[in-house]
């Protein structure tokens, strides 16, 4: 990897998260974290959900890469609204070569990632930066969560968060 294609992810991702906080009209607070003592290399947590459980995702938007000065083939920037219900759940997927920025409007969510030896809980106003990951997430509560979710994807049709 560049420099200049380092600078191109970063660029983008912060694009993301400053359109993130202009969808929701409000600047995101830090996340819930991983304890600095219960980070791990890639043994923390281990796969969960199966399949995604009481989500509902709207697509807001997105760029395809190629077509901008970046010149990514076979990827895009896209921002999706996602709705998680009461239990609900989004099945383990990994972000190894997809980086995401997950905003949570309302509520809270718990996430079971490989790199926490202990579940992180993320609440409204948290940012949760993801990559070099894997993970999943349930909705513990009695009320729905919402996020906003900007990522790359080579797949369009791809429904992980």
């Amino acid at each position: 990897m560049t420099s200049s294609f380092s600078k191109s992810w970063i660029a983008i991702l912060i694009a993301g998260a400053l359109a993130g906080t202009m969808v929701v009209g409000i600047t995101a607070a830090s996340a819930g974290e991983c304890p600095a003592d219960k980070v791990v290399a890639s043994d923390g947590q281990k796969p969960g959900a199966t399949a995604h459980k009481g989500v509902t995702e709207k697509l807001l938007g997105q760029i395809d890469l190629s077509k901008e000065k970046i010149a990514l083939a076979d990827h895009h920037l896209r921002m999706r609204r996602l709705e998680i219900a009461p239990g609900g759940e989004v099945a383990w997927h990994s972000h190894d070569d997809r980086p995401a920025l997950i905003y949570i409007v309302s509520g809270t969510i718990t996430e079971y990632a490989n790199t926490c030896s202990v579940p992180i809980v993320h609440k409204a106003g948290d940012l949760s930066i993801e990559s070099h990951l894997s993970h999943w997430w349930k909705n513990s509560s009695s009320k729905p969560v919402v996020l906003i979710s900007a990522d790359i994807a080579t797949d369009v049709h791809d429904h992980n968060m």
